[in-house]
């Protein structure tokens, strides 16, 4: 069985003792990732479309490290700083799922940086084109 935990370079990962991503089985968890970039900058301040587009690219660079891929996505979270600007999120969101349609939910939620607008997590189950899965 696969069991793959992966630990970025966040400031906290280290501190708070967790993984950015975890798999078990077919079972992938990407914890939630905002538009800081490493040097400490926001990417796209106050863009939510800019911000969700850039990070569903480390989404998507994250899966990879635990052999699994976009298609595989079937919860999408997305922690919002005003819902009422959402409409950035979920045009990013349909041009980066169209056709896999995970479940979405969204919430507004206060973040830490001025300038950054969301912050999204997934969950994966790593299946075949046809949709199985192997749990050995």
């Amino acid at each position: 069985m696969v069991n793959l935990s992966v630990t970025g370079s966040g400031r906290f990962e280290k501190i708070g003792s967790y993984s950015r991503v975890k798999r078990v089985g077919p079972f992938v968890y990407v914890a939630g990732l905002t538009s800081m970039q490493a040097d400490g900058n926001v990417f796209a301040p106050y863009d939510l479309y800019g911000q969700s587009m850039y990070i569903f690219k480390k989404i998507e660079e994250i899966l990879g490290t635990v052999d699994a891929k976009m298609r595989h996505v079937v919860r999408t979270r997305a922690f919002v700083t005003d819902m009422r600007d959402g409409g950035g999120f979920i045009r990013a969101h349909g041009e980066v799922f169209k056709g896999i349609a995970p479940v979405l939910t969204g919430v507004e939620a206060g973040l830490t940086t001025p300038g950054m607008m969301i912050e999204i997590e997934i969950d994966a189950v790593v299946h075949s084109k046809n949709g199985k899965i192997s749990l050995s």
